[in-house]
């Protein structure tokens, strides 16, 4: 089974800057048809943010775009979003994702704060 651990999250400024990572288990990150990060604020539906699919193709939410990267690292068998000039809109639970033949799988989510 594909078993997801997101890490990274915490608390830092407005126009400050996060590293996320999903470590992954179970399956090699090359061998997964698409990986992405969702986010879940208070009150809001879970959105996507970025994701990569078969390690090539990227796409990006319109309101992280030119600030959010995602990208994949093979040699530790994982998958980081890279976060830069946060906004306060960005706070919320972030969530790894994957999908492999039908199934989904979800990590436990890891919490983003951007706060003065």
């Amino acid at each position: 089974q594909v078993q997801l651990a997101e890490s990274g999250g915490g608390l830092v400024q407005p126009g400050g800057s996060l590293k996320l990572s999903c470590a992954v288990s179970g399956s090699t990150i090359d061998s997964i048809r698409n990986m992405g990060w969702y986010r879940q604020a208070p009150g809001n539906q879970r959105e996507l943010v970025a994701s990569i699919i078969f390690g090539d193709r990227l796409n990006y939410a319109d309101s992280v775009k030119g600030r959010f990267t995602i990208s994949r690292d093979n040699a530790k068998n994982a998958i980081a979003l890279q976060m830069n000039s946060l906004k306060p809109e960005d706070t919320g639970v972030y969530y790894c994702n994957a999908q492999k033949f039908f199934l989904n799988y979800w990590g436990q989510g890891t919490q983003v704060t951007v706060s003065s």
